[in-house]
């Protein structure tokens, strides 16, 4: 009997504990306490779903077990092979769950002599992980909320096509980009059809959930989807190890060293991204040429750390330009900044498109700078949730098409009522279909 208390309530702490950790890492606390779920989610939370989903199936195989031994009866032959059975799956979930128990390491940015402290401790260390407040998810992998994990079927809409396709410029043919949330599939993208030319500086436009970062993993490689990508002819997919190098990216959190120079943070970008033969005299002409670029010249003395944030902002996207990439995408490179060092940022990356390269950038303050695009990319969630392309053209074409004098209102006449929208995102996910098919008839006409 005491036994079976002290078990009770080491299994309670224990879930206490896994319920706070997921709660911290914007999960929901109550699968803690649903046996097989609890390690499925903390492996959604560290971007391990795979070993998660093993866990949870092998934990299922381990009850089943555990029920067939109870009507064995006297058969020692049977109750051998079903303890057999037991330990061989029982050490299988082990190296699963010590698999997820790394990614929740790396999301706390802890060591992995933590993994040593949980399985030692399994009712305690959950929950001082939970409990403590130092302790705080620094990258969390997770699937977003619910209402953003895609949908289990797209709405049956038109598909727009590419008229204007070439072997010149970025063409993204993607079909579909799915994700498995609890054993389901789940449509995150689908039907994505357009071609930038090159010089071309584009604004990536859509509401939460849309499928913006979901296109930009998808478009990059970082993420395939059942997609064709292109890049001046190159299939970025089948040529992974060679284009990753052409393509740059300049996340929203700027990753920079505070104690380094602005010539030492770029020289070290040079070093690592540049192919090893360059030269020394080489690389010092690429840094100053990237520096004019972006107005860093004459700033580059003195430590990152005493930078403004328009200037750290320049650093980062110079550290991806150091290559010379033929695409280079930036997710909110504004944001922080005042509208006036905002508008500086953007004419420094229509300078860039200029020179021949594509530059796709999201921002949440499109309007201030609209006029600086070539291109707008505008994403809509359709009624089955699914991220839909409702729109490819120019500023000035995207205004009159869904007759908004604003980006900002465009967004809103397509994101949903609940988010104080208009509703409207499978009105011009058809509408602009039926005007590229439309385009196509003419152009073989």
């Amino acid at each position: 009997m005491p036994s079976t208390i002290f078990n009770i309530v080491s299994w309670f702490l224990s879930s206490l504990g896994i319920a706070l950790i997921l709660k911290k890492c914007g999960q929901r606390g109550w699968y803690a306490f649903i046996p097989g779920l609890r390690y499925y989610r903390l492996g959604i939370a560290c971007g391990r779903e795979p070993d998660a989903l093993k866990c949870l199936v092998l934990e299922i195989v381990m009850q089943l077990l555990s029920v067939c031994s109870r009507f064995v009866g006297s058969d020692e032959t049977q109750g051998r092979f079903l303890l057999l059975l037991q330990l061989f799956f029982g050490i299988i979930l082990v190296v699963f769950e010590i698999r997820v128990l790394v990614g929740i390491c790396q999301i706390f940015g802890l060591r992995r002599r933590w993994i040593f402290f949980w399985i030692l401790l399994p009712s305690f260390a959950p929950l001082v992980l939970g409990c403590r407040k130092k302790y705080q998810p620094v990258h969390i992998a997770s699937v977003p909320d619910d209402e953003y994990v895609g949908g289990l079927a797209p709405a049956e809409l038109s598909a727009a096509v590419d008229a204007d396709e070439s072997d010149d410029g970025l063409v993204v043919h993607v079909r579909a980009r799915t994700a498995k949330n609890f054993g389901k599939t789940r449509y995150l993208l689908k039907d994505i059809n357009l071609t930038v030319p090159n010089g071309s500086l584009v604004l990536l436009l859509g509401g939460s959930g849309a499928g913006k970062t979901t296109l930009v993993n998808a478009v990059t490689g970082y993420e395939k989807a059942d997609a064709d990508v292109r890049l001046n002819g190159k299939d970025i997919y089948n040529n992974y190890d060679e284009m990753k190098y052409r393509i740059g990216f300049a996340p929203q959190q700027d990753l920079l060293r505070m104690n380094d120079t602005v010539t030492k943070t770029l020289n070290d970008a040079a070093l690592l991204r540049l192919p090893a033969g360059v030269s020394a005299k080489e690389r010092r002409a690429k840094i100053e040429s990237v520096m004019d670029t972006l107005g860093l010249s004459g700033r580059q003395d003195g430590l990152v750390a005493k930078k403004s944030g328009g200037q750290k902002k320049r650093i980062s996207i110079g550290m991806e330009l150091i290559s010379d990439p033929d695409l280079f995408i930036l997710d909110e490179p504004d944001s922080g900044l005042d509208g006036v060092i905002a508008r500086e940022l953007f004419e420094r990356l229509r300078a860039v498109a200029d020179e021949g390269k594509i530059v796709i950038a999201i921002t949440h303050t499109p309007d201030r700078v609209a006029d600086l695009f070539d291109k707008v990319i505008v994403l809509a969630r359709d009624s089955g949730k699914v991220g839909r392309l409702a729109f490819y053209g120019s500023p000035e074409e995207a205004k009159a098409f869904f007759s908004k004098d604003s980006m900002e209102r465009i967004v809103m006449a397509i994101n949903s009522r609940s988010e104080g929208g208009e509703g409207r995102a499978d009105e011009f996910i058809e509408k602009y279909a039926q005007l590229t098919m439309e385009k196509e008839a003419v152009c073989h006409g």
